[in-house]
């Protein structure tokens, strides 16, 4: 992909302390930002680096077990993206207070949302086969009958590389606004050599393009493409022997949708075997459509997370919370397949950690605000709201393997989500609408 410039002064970024980029290739950097500010005289709120005090904040939720509760009345300073005081705003030292100050004005921060889950790069339309199961018919006959995965796949060869980053480009944008500062993403839409590194490189590209972390996950294995159909071993060496290879320095994880019609408990181990040869973690897809083994595929290799869970028993939840396997489940997936939600109150009641995530993908979960997954989560699944915020933010970043993210203390990365009520309630209570007023990520304001 091209090497970005300055929209403004052409430099390009290896030239430059600092390029901010947002899709359609438009991109500036701290020089012309600066001249920009100059030039219309808006000094109000001015900031070049990562150094920012937030105050007058009237609740500060932080997931720190540490703390018994959120801190109200708050403020936290921030130095080099990284939190370094955090607490009551009576308390804060002297030594802060030059910061560059952003007066939250009595709002509540808390973490920005880790959207653990995601599928955002494709191409294509499923509005059609949405129509068909809302008139009844089950996803696994869409899937038979070539819809589903493989009609995403289509449209998704047939775009090029530019296409595919101006779509999740913006789609990425729309989630950051909506106060989500990492994303996962995974490929399995190309279901061939080429157009999996290509969607694997986009999802690298948006981190670079936009103020949002990307961590990017292989799913080869996401379905048996077409042309595979009738000789499912040929695929399979292909993804070990050809894709693996290929991909494994643009992607972090290694994924496989194991479940009824998909890929076999046997197949998925050994996907995920070849992966970590390749140095890719693996993370799985499980229990969605059935109880067929792949939550315990998941506990066996030490999979980072099992996704989905719908099918989960009580001695299924027990062998997650002791393995440690992060339970990523899916609500608005659940809902848009009119099936029934994760159990989440008895996997959290067994220990088990959870996160909360999007799924955002054409066919099953057309979503990309993780406020209106919190919601769902404290609506649809029997989690308090304040479980749904730990889960969308803290559970996120442990689904992630991002320990700095997720909570707000001393030492964390200060990605922010400042609302705009006093009330954090009202991320479930008004899902309709977005609360965030600004976004803060790595202490930079990027939103707002």
């Amino acid at each position: 992909m091209a090497r970005r410039i300055c929209s403004f002064c052409a430099k390009p970024e290896d030239q430059v302390a600092h390029l901010l980029a947002g899709h359609r290739d438009v991109a500036i950097c701290d020089e012309c930002a600066r001249l920009a500010v100059e030039i219309t005289g808006e000094h109000a709120f001015e900031q070049t680096s990562g150094d920012l005090l937030l105050t007058g904040i009237g609740l500060i939720i932080t997931n720190d077990p540490r703390q018994n509760g959120p801190i109200e009345g708050g403020a936290i300073a921030v130095r080099g993206g990284n939190i370094t005081w955090i607490g009551p705003q009576r308390e804060l030292p002297s030594r802060y207070r030059s910061l560059v100050t952003l007066d939250c004005g009595g709002r509540t921060v808390l973490p920005g949302f880790v959207d653990s889950h995601t599928h955002l790069v494709f191409d294509g339309d499923r509005a059609e086969e949405f129509g068909r199961r809302m008139r009844g018919e089950d996803y696994e006959s869409i899937m038979a009958a070539g819809g589903g995965i493989q009609s995403t796949v289509r449209a998704t060869r047939a775009a090029g590389p530019d296409r595919l980053l101006d779509l999740a480009l913006e789609r990425a944008d729309r989630m950051l606004s909506l106060g989500t500062t990492t994303v996962e993403i995974k490929s399995g839409y190309g279901l061939d050599t080429l157009t999996e590194r290509h969607m694997l490189e986009v999802a690298g590209e948006i981190g670079r393009r936009l103020p949002i972390d990307v961590i990017s996950t292989f799913l080869g294995a996401h379905a048996v493409p077409e042309e595979y159909r009738l000789d499912r071993d040929a695929y399979l060496w292909l993804i070990e022997e050809e894709m693996l290879p290929a991909v494994a320095s643009v992607a972090a994880y290694c994924d496989v949708f194991c479940d009824a019609g998909v890929f076999s408990v046997d197949e998925a181990r050994r996907v995920l075997a070849a992966g970590r040869r390749h140095g890719l973690r693996p993370r799985l897809h499980a229990n969605q459509l059935g109880d067929t083994g792949g939550l315990e595929l998941a506990v066996e290799i030490g999979a980072i997370s099992a996704d989905h869970l719908e099918h989960v028993t009580v001695r299924q939840a027990s062998l997650l919370a002791e393995a440690g396997v992060v339970a990523v489940l899916l609500p608005a997936a659940s809902l848009s397949m009119r099936s029934k939600q994760a159990p989440a109150r008895l996997l959290r009641d067994a220990g088990a950690i959870i996160a909360l995530a999007t799924d955002c993908n054409p066919g099953t979960s057309n979503v990309e605000s993780m406020q209106f997954v919190v919601a769902l989560g404290a609506l649809e699944m029997g989690l308090t709201v304040e479980e749904s915020i730990w889960a969308a933010t803290r559970g996120g970043a442990l689904a992630v393997e991002e320990p700095d993210k997720g909570w707000l203390r001393v030492g964390a990365v200060a990605d922010l989500h400042v609302l705009d009520t006093d009330n954090y309630i009202d991320i479930a209570y008004q899902p309709d609408r977005s609360v965030t007023w600004k976004v803060v990520k790595d202490g930079r304001v990027v939103v707002g």
